[in-house]
């Protein structure tokens, strides 16, 4: 440990150095968590309150790094058990005090059966709260999780339980730059243009960009963006279908059949529902305080929405729609319901999809 904080000063800051040389720095809040029964709620539930004696009407801003020396952790403890789950400290940024983060008995014997566990937070029914993803650990999983937090931070709630579920073992979350590569750098000849510009090799490009929290996000979006592309433009009738670097517009401009569209990429939650569909959390993460509404998207946003599948079939693939064919929100009006389950209005067939939009375009 190189740095303890005070007890008395809440969030609380950490600095410490593992075993293996690597330093790393935490800045947590934390709060106690605990299963006591509480009338009018379920008896399987456990929770933990966020509240630190602010102004409980006052938003608190979650202090983040911005050069990601320090990862920010937002966690409940249970002491007698043994066991910490983790919101989003993004979702969560700026937090109101008080507020209760709830869980159920089930996912604290699914950590205590596997040392680690992620979960989709209960809703209410027909609520538009942002779907969140939790993630659970015990005590002697606690430096993984700080390395996921690091990983995941910002990432859509499909891959951010994807990424919990699938980064297994620890050391797959420590990158090292500083390997030997196999093999002499090749000749200028036969490298990339960026590794040449960067005097890097291709495979020390890349070992960057997984070392990089951030690079690593926006590649990954930006190569979800590009197989829909590359699907898009196998499709006869497409022209000039290009990728969109406009903030707050849609991902994807092109031409079919002589008609432009926009199209709209959304990446699937992770867990289908009981029915065994895909499900798309269908809406910005921010409103304006003027208008709760303007969170959600209208059907004149864009003319056709992909979801991308990656999250729950590990591929990327594609489903389709138009947007009037969409579920309308109950208390917004001219805008779109925002969870949307991926049935029988959604097509694998983009042709087929692109073609009635034209059609209702003209």
């Amino acid at each position: 440990m190189l740095h303890e904080p005070d007890p008395a000063v809440a969030p609380y800051r950490f600095t410490f150095e593992t075993a293996a040389g690597e330093r790393l720095g935490i800045l947590v809040y934390a709060f106690f968590a605990n299963s006591q029964p509480t009338r009018n709620r379920p008896e399987d539930e456990h929770r933990f309150q966020v509240k630190y004696g602010a102004d409980p009407k006052k938003p608190q801003p979650l202090w983040h790094d911005p050069y990601l020396l320090y990862t920010t952790l937002f966690v409940g403890i249970d002491r007698p058990a043994r066991h910490y789950p983790r919101a989003d400290r993004v979702l969560h940024n700026p937090t109101p005090f008080f507020v209760s983060v709830e869980y159920k008995q089930h996912h604290v014997d699914e950590i205590f059966a596997r040392r680690w566990h992620s979960w989709e937070r209960d809703r209410r029914a027909g609520s538009d709260e942002l779907v969140e993803v939790l993630v659970g650990g015990t005590k002697d999983s606690f430096l993984r999780f700080v390395r996921f937090e690091r990983e995941a931070l910002a990432e859509a709630p499909g891959h951010r339980q994807l990424l919990a579920e699938t980064l297994l073992a620890p050391a797959s979350l420590v990158p090292s730059l500083n390997r030997t590569l196999p093999g002499a750098i090749p000749a200028p000849a036969h490298l990339h243009a960026l590794a040449l510009e960067f005097q890097l090799s291709e495979t020390e490009v890349l070992n960057l960009i997984a070392s990089a929290r951030r690079l690593k996000m926006a590649v990954r979006g930006w190569v979800a963006e590009e197989h829909l592309v590359r699907k898009l433009r196998g499709v006869p009738g497409v022209e000039r279908c290009e990728r969109n670097d406009d903030e707050g517009q849609p991902d994807v401009n092109l031409v079919f059949a002589g008609v432009p569209l926009v199209i709209e990429c959304k990446n699937v939650l992770r867990e289908r529902n009981a029915s065994g569909l895909a499900r798309l959390d269908f809406q910005r993460t921010r409103a304006s305080k003027s208008d709760p509404c303007s969170r959600f998207f209208a059907p004149t946003d864009f003319d056709v929405v992909a979801a991308c599948l990656h999250a729950v079939e590990r591929s990327w693939m594609f489903s389709f729609v138009i947007p009037t064919q969409l579920d309308p929100h109950a208390k917004c009006p001219n805008k779109l319901a925002s969870n949307v389950r991926i049935d029988s209005r959604w097509n694998t067939d983009a042709t087929a999809v692109l073609t009635s939009a034209a059609r209702f375009k003209k």
